[in-house]
């Protein structure tokens, strides 16, 4: 709820700012991290978002998309969907940014909690279309209750990984 609140009032300021408005929708491809990397040999996503220009540099949104961590040796497939605020930050006299993507993250497999997002980015940005090297992080809980699968116990896992992407914007 409260995150619905924050997201709301990012609405709210942009609309006030008289902010130009658009969505970024894109891709990424990625090799696992931290617990994930034991399970998964590469990660592929989609992301899509709405932004608005807050100020000159400073973009403020609502992200989501879906990445999937492809399992290798017998271990299935398993991904998680963001749902998060988004902000990025574009420097005046260079084509670079930073980013940063905070918010929950849904798993798709009953045997993995959904958990904390966090995505740090840094990237290249021209006209349309923005480059950039990022890593995702998802803390999330196993749930082994009874069943043979990959990770054992009730415990705390990261589920992460170093992206590379591409994004497209759309007025």
């Amino acid at each position: 709820m409260k995150k619905l609140l924050l997201l709301g009032a990012f609405a709210l300021l942009g609309g006030l700012a008289h902010a130009q408005e658009g969505f970024r929708l894109g891709a990424h491809v990625g090799a696992p991290l931290g617990d994930a990397s034991d399970a998964a040999s590469v990660t592929l996503g989609i992301d899509a978002a709405y932004m608005w220009n807050i100020t000159k540099g400073l973009d403020i949104g609502a992200t989501t998309g879906y990445s999937h961590f492809f399992g290798k040796d017998n271990v299935d497939d398993f991904g998680f969907v963001p749902i998060a605020a988004s902000g990025k930050y574009r420097f005046s006299k260079i084509p670079l940014f930073v980013g940063l993507d905070l918010g929950a993250a849904i798993s798709t497999k009953d045997y993995i909690n959904s958990g904390l997002y966090i995505a740090p980015r840094v990237g290249y940005q021209v006209k349309n279309i923005e480059l950039y090297l990022g890593f995702q992080n998802i803390s999330s809980k196993y749930k082994n209750h009874g069943h043979d699968y990959y990770w054992y116990g009730d415990d705390r896992f990261n589920f992460g990984a170093v992206n590379f992407g591409v994004n497209f914007f759309l007025k």
